[in-house]
């Protein structure tokens, strides 16, 4: 019998050929919170066999994939938990929310508190029954009849659209569904979660994160975020647009010009309505705009001081970044490597005496900061408001109450920024926030300062690091939520992103990602990009802005 040799922790133990990596990692001892395995940067099934040698690596939910996988898994659980006490009932998983996703569920029965607890125990049991993630390859066209039956159009309709020969299912209790990754190997790996009831059948599924350490984290409530989400979902629902398929649908018919002009208007109203809000108050003088990366802060924040001058008002543009502290005053993290992220690297008392004296009417000076050499520059820029005049001001840290303590809360006014799509790939896959900001930020990066995919994925995690610390401990601080997310957007930046996703070969460190993502574009058709206005949030992405 052939055998090969797989190495783990630097220890090596040969195997029969085609063992699956689940009894391999019995025979290492792996604890059970193990979700999957990497082998040569590709992340497997534990109910995949190793088929080759190998050195391979297990991974939990502190890994990018093995959350996703996580998540997946409990999002199966619950399904199948939900049909066995309510068959009439569906979960609608609708969008990713800080610390964890919302779902909805759909039927004539409105849950109570007692109902959901009914579901966990029936969770609770299934996880404790340690219930194996069954894996079937299953040919296109009879996924297809499948999902037909179960009247799950718009999952044939995604089938359809790929060209993939062989779909993946997974059966847990009877129950087959699909959920775009990998599956853990059994529901007994699925030990934390928790489940907070909104009413009215909304619910938010709480699981550790990439950054809690395998702990489970405290969930805030962010109203603002679900009303903002709930908004754009119930405007694309009126338009008979809630999944990928409808605007592939508009694509193949030629409309999608027509669709696209609809998104930018809505866009364009949502900013109209938070400047004539601010309008009415007299007394705002400083509005503070944050976001996490990719959310569009530049092109938007232009927008409102496009805006503001509309209605008569002088809008002068600020930048935290701006403020730095001198480069050898700048605080350093645990590494002993400057931390530009904190709020300590902020010159906070100059930030405060010159937006404190622009209240007060005096003359100030701005500084520009200088990246190489690590210094404030003063040159001629000089500012001084009158009746007219409101101050826009970018950066990190603009919702932090930290950022201008000496200045009375009723002359702020903050806005959070951030692409929450309403769109859905089908009733249980819906598109990450994350994603579509990581789309983003690759089409940029790679344009304007040429990096390869390799390198601004490498950085992704320090950015998202930067924003769990920095920006959503403090979502809940802003006035007013604006999302920056065209429901078009996906269709557009899978022509710009492809071909720089599938440079990653298999021995990179990151083909992993770049093949997840290619897996998740493949439901999109493309959209040209001469169809996007040339004032688009999106052209600050993809380029060929008019300003």
């Amino acid at each position: 019998m052939e055998r090969v040799k797989i190495t783990y922790n630097n220890k090596s133990l040969e195997f029969a050929k085609n063992t699956t990596y689940y009894e391999i990692g019995k025979a290492f001892s792996i604890p059970k919170n193990m979700l999957g395995v990497k082998v040569h940067h590709e992340v497997l099934s534990l109910s995949d066999n190793a088929e080759n040698s190998a050195e391979i690596t297990f991974i939990d939910d502190s890994d990018i994939t093995g959350n996703k996988m996580y998540k997946c898994g409990l999002e199966f659980i619950f399904e199948v938990a939900l049909k066995e006490l309510y068959p009439k009932l569906e979960i609608n998983y609708q969008h990713s929310v800080p610390k964890g996703f919302l779902g909805e569920i759909i039927g004539d029965k409105i849950l109570n508190q007692d109902d959901i607890s009914k579901i966990k125990n029936v969770m609770a049991r299934i996880i404790s029954e340690d219930k194996i993630f069954k894996k079937l390859n299953v040919k296109k066209k009879d996924a297809i009849g499948f999902y037909r039956k179960t009247k799950d159009l718009e999952k044939a309709e995604n089938i359809e659209n790929i060209s993939d020969k062989v779909v993946t299912l997974y059966e847990l209790n009877g129950y087959y569904n699909y959920f775009y990754s990998d599956m853990p190997y059994s529901t007994g790996s699925i030990t934390k979660f928790d489940i907070v009831y909104l009413g009215r059948n909304r619910l938010i599924f709480v699981i550790p994160t990439v950054h809690s350490n395998g702990n489970m984290p405290e969930y805030v409530h962010y109203d603002n975020i679900i009303n903002s989400f709930l908004v754009g979902k119930e405007w694309l629902e009126q338009l008979n647009m809630q999944y990928v398929t409808s605007i592939n649908k508009t694509v193949g018919n030629g409309e999608i010009k027509e669709f696209i002009k609809s998104c930018e208007l809505v866009f364009n109203m949502n900013i109209a309505k938070v400047v004539n809000e601010i309008s009415n108050d007299k007394n705002i003088k400083f509005i503070l705009i944050a976001g996490p990366s990719s959310s569009g802060k530049t092109t938007t924040t232009k927008r409102l001081a496009s805006y503001f001058r509309a209605e008569g008002y002088k809008p002068v543009c600020l930048s935290i970044d701006d403020f730095f502290l001198e480069r050898e005053e700048t605080p350093k993290n645990e590494k002993g490597e400057y931390d530009f992220e904190c709020l300590e690297a902020v010159d906070l008392k100059l930030f405060n005496k010159v937006l404190k004296d622009l209240l007060y009417n005096k003359e100030v000076h701005i500084p520009t900061y200088n990246f190489v050499t690590g210094k404030k520059e003063f040159d001629d820029r000089v500012i001084k408001l009158d009746e007219k005049s409101i101050i826009l001001i970018e950066g990190l840290h603009a919702l932090n109450d930290d950022l201008l303590p000496l200045i009375e809360n009723k002359y702020k006014y903050k806005i959070y920024l951030s692409p929450f799509i309403p769109l859905n790939i089908d009733k249980h896959n819906y598109i990450s926030t994350v994603d579509l900001r990581l789309l983003r930020r690759i089409i940029r990066d790679n344009r304007t300062r040429n990096y390869d995919v390799n390198k601004t994925i490498h950085a992704w995690q320090n950015v998202r690091n930067g924003e769990e610390k920095y920006i959503f401990p403090y979502i809940h601080q802003a006035d007013v939520i604006i999302n920056t997310a065209l429901p078009y957007e996906v269709g557009v930046l899978k022509v710009y992103v492809e071909p720089l996703l599938r440079s990653i070969n298999v021995l990179n460190d990151y083909y992993e990602e770049a093949r997840r993502l290619l897996n998740f574009l493949k439901m999109f058709y493309s959209i040209p990009g001469e169809y996007v206005n040339s004032d688009s949030i999106l052209r600050e992405f993809i380029g060929g802005s008019n300003d």
